[in-house]
């Protein structure tokens, strides 16, 4: 019972008093309903479990349902708004920073929006960075051109320094839009914000490219990243199947997890071995990758490899682990190191090979959000507008069950969602390369 213990309670600043402008028009009410704190989205959606805890007399822990409340805690009228993009880029950044300013300005007629520049460096005097007023015309153009309008940054910074600059500012909601790290950074701001007394509310919207945000079912981003993938792909095992021996290698995303390697080869069918940081691999032996690809080499004269960028790290020997500015352990290069050994293994052999290397991972990175993402990340902003509206913090919204949710920031930050080596996602890919097992 993976779920049976995380606490689902989402904190609010105080009573929602005010009654919600969203749908009021001047022909009335709009056609969609306001969503009530007691809809709730089951977490555990396989009814053995289910059932088996209210056998035993205990609760099933259970998601809010994400959307517009009847009544609100801010006064639109006199409410501040800030939203900051922290980490690395991603597609889709633009898409939730223009539903956020548009659902504020034109949903609830809040005017006073502003961005944060270059992350949480933007909340520290020291570094002088701008703050950016946002509104529908700067953000109206901004869908087509990836990145961050906003920019961003890795590292940590002083959360008594932030906190003082939100009370400066007399901001009411913070949106913090980034990964793993932001979302840590988010829950220790809103803990200095509640121990201060203030009534700002902190509202994340998870970010990695990776799609290992736990008990986040899909991020924004990993749609546009497979769909990139994919052609890298094609691109590889033309590349393969054009020369005698020939072998495709592409590197992707994928630090701790092999999601985007796992979804784009099963969404291109010509690879034939994918490696991820899930699941062991050897080299050498007779059931290592090495002879695995020399196997397939003298069956069908081409081979394509996907390797996820933190597969294969125990190849490197290293006492002391380098990490970034933001505490991430800084890899190896998986790609680059698997390119060098496989070349060197087939002249060692005299066996001619050609072989060519793929590393598309910043172009992905920074590329505009595909159709699925844009319309995607427009759910996210919007519904994370309507949760700070209504006076909830300390939370990201995210999507599981098919429904988007309100999901506790201290039930996700700081733990990571994994490919089950045992899982159906592994085994399909399992199938489809047929690889088998690569260890000894």
């Amino acid at each position: 019972m993976e779920f049976a213990n995380i606490n689902t309670i989402i904190p609010t600043l105080g009573d929602a008093k005010i009654p919600s402008p969203i749908q009021k028009d001047k022909k009335g009410a709009l056609p969609h309903s306001f969503v009530s704190d007691s809809q709730k989205i089951l977490i555990d959606a396989n009814m053995e479990n289910t059932v088996s805890l209210i056998k035993k007399g205990g609760e099933c822990p259970s998601f809010e349902l994400a959307g517009p409340r009847e009544k609100i805690f801010f006064d639109p009228s006199k409410l501040k708004c800030a939203l900051v993009t922290c980490g690395g880029l991603c597609p889709g950044l633009n898409d939730i920073i223009r539903s956020i300013v548009l659902e504020l300005f034109y949903g609830y007629g809040v005017t006073n929006i502003y961005g944060i520049k270059y992350g949480l460096q933007g909340f520290i005097p020291s570094y002088g960075h701008d703050i950016m007023e946002l509104n529908p015309a700067s953000v109206g153009n901004i869908l087509d051109m990836g990145g961050s309008v906003l920019g961003s940054s890795r590292g940590p910074q002083d959360i008594e320094e932030i906190v003082d600059c939100l009370t400066r500012l007399n901001i009411g909601i913070l949106f913090m839009i980034g990964g793993d790290g932001t979302l840590i950074a988010a829950s220790k701001i809103t803990d200095s914000i509640m121990k201060r007394g203030l009534k700002i509310s902190i509202v994340g919207i998870p970010k990695t490219i990776d799609n290992d945000i736990y008990l986040v079912a899909r991020s924004f981003g990993f749609d546009t990243a497979v769909d990139v993938a994919t052609q890298a792909i094609i691109g590889a095992h033309n590349e393969a199947e054009g020369y005698p021996n020939g072998i495709g290698l592409i590197k992707l995303m994928g630090r701790h997890s092999g999601f985007i390697a796992a979804t784009a080869s099963l969404a291109q069918q010509d690879v034939n071995f994918v490696l991820i940081p899930e699941v062991d691999i050897n080299l050498e032996g007779p059931n290592g990758l090495l002879n695995a690809i020399e196997k397939r080499l003298q069956e069908r004269k081409h081979a394509v490899i996907v390797v996820a960028e933190g597969a294969g790290q125990k190849f490197f020997e290293e006492k002391e682990q380098r990490r970034d500015a933001s505490g991430n352990i800084k890899l190896h290069d998986i790609g680059q190191f698997l390119k060098d050994r496989i070349l060197s293994y087939f002249n060692e052999k005299n066996i001619e090979v050609s072989l060519k290397y793929i590393d598309p991972s910043y172009m992905i990175r920074s590329l505009p959000a595909n159709p699925n993402d844009s319309v995607f990340c427009g759910f996210l902003g919007r519904d994370a507008v309507h949760a700070g509206m209504a006076g909830k913090t300390k939370l990201i919204v995210g999507h599981w069950n098919n429904h988007f949710v309100h999901v506790p920031l201290e039930a996700s930050a700081g733990k990571r969602k994994q490919i089950s080596p045992n899982g159906k996602l592994w085994s399909t890919v399992l199938e489809s390369t047929g690889q088998g097992s690569l260890m000894k």
